[in-house]
C-alpha cells in the first residue's frame, strides 16, 4: 500500500499525518513543553516549597510595626509642625529617649531604627536646617562628638569601617529634614547580606536598651578628648 506523501516541514507533516490518521493524536496535555517552559514551572515549585517550609526561619521585629505602620507619634511629629529633636533634650529621662550624651551645644541620641547596631546621631539644640547656618562653636562641639563616638565604637564594636555622614533635605535622604543631625555608625564587610538587600531587613544583635547602656557606662568610664 502506497502511503501518502506530505511536504513541508517536521512539524507540518506531522500534523497532516495524525490528520490522515497515519499517526495517533497526540493531546495536548501530553504532548512535551519547551525546555524554557519546563524550568520555569519548576522554579516556580521550588519557591511555592520555600514559602511553606517548615525549616523556615522568621524574624519577628514588632517594635518596628510602629515606624512601618506610621502610627509611631515621634515620627508624625514634623509633619504636625513638631521637631523630635527640639522635644527629646527636653525630656529628663534620657534611657526612656535613648540620650546616650549631652553636651554644652550638640546631645548624642540612639537612631530609634538603626541601620548597625550602635548606630547615633549627634544633633545640635538648636532647630537649623542647613550646615552652613549652624555656630562655629556648635559646629566644632560636633565633629569633637564625632571622634571620641568612633573612638568608643571601635571599641565596643570592633568595627571593619565607620559611616559618618549627614543628610541635608529631604532630596538628600533626610528623615527629619528641618533639623540637622550627623549620622555615626558603624560598618563590617559583608553586612549588607540577601536580607538587607532583596527582603530589606535588618538583624540587629542587642536592643537599644541594651546598647544606650553600654555606651552610656563607656562615657561615663572614658576621659573626654579635649576639655
Amino acid at each position: 500500500m502506497l502511503q501518502p506523501s506530505f511536504k513541508g516541514t517536521v512539524c507540518e507533516r506531522g500534523q497532516r499525518a495524525r490528520s490522515a490518521g497515519i499517526l495517533p493524536a497526540v493531546s495536548r496535555a501530553s504532548r512535551p513543553r519547551p525546555r524554557s517552559a519546563r524550568k520555569s514551572s519548576a522554579v516556580l515549585r521550588r519557591t511555592a516549597r520555600l514559602l511553606t517550609s517548615p525549616l523556615m526561619d522568621y524574624l519577628w521585629t514588632p517594635w518596628r510595626y510602629a515606624y512601618v505602620s506610621g502610627t509611631d507619634k515621634d515620627i508624625n511629629k514634623e509633619k504636625t509642625g513638631g521637631c523630635i529633636f527640639c522635644d527629646a533634650p527636653k525630656e529628663k529621662d534620657d534611657a526612656k529617649m535613648l540620650i546616650v550624651h549631652r553636651g554644652e551645644h550638640c546631645f548624642i541620641i540612639l537612631n530609634a531604627y538603626p541601620y548597625t547596631p550602635g548606630h547615633v546621631m549627634i544633633v545640635p539644640y538648636a532647630h537649623l536646617d542647613e550646615l552652613q547656618k549652624l555656630p562655629a562653636e556648635a559646629a566644632s562641639e560636633m565633629m569633637t562628638l564625632s571622634q571620641r563616638m568612633e573612638s568608643m565604637l571601635r571599641e565596643l564594636y570592633r568595627p571593619d569601617g565607620i559611616n559618618l555622614g549627614m543628610n541635608i533635605g529631604k532630596a538628600a535622604g533626610a528623615g527629619i529634614a528641618g533639623h540637622i543631625h550627623m549620622h555615626i555608625l558603624p560598618r563590617w564587610v559583608a553586612d549588607a547580606n540577601f536580607l538587607s538587600v532583596i527582603g530589606e531587613t535588618r538583624i540587629l544583635p542587642e536592643t537599644l536598651d541594651v546598647t544606650w547602656k553600654r555606651m552610656r557606662q563607656y562615657w561615663k568610664n572614658s576621659s573626654p578628648r579635649t576639655t
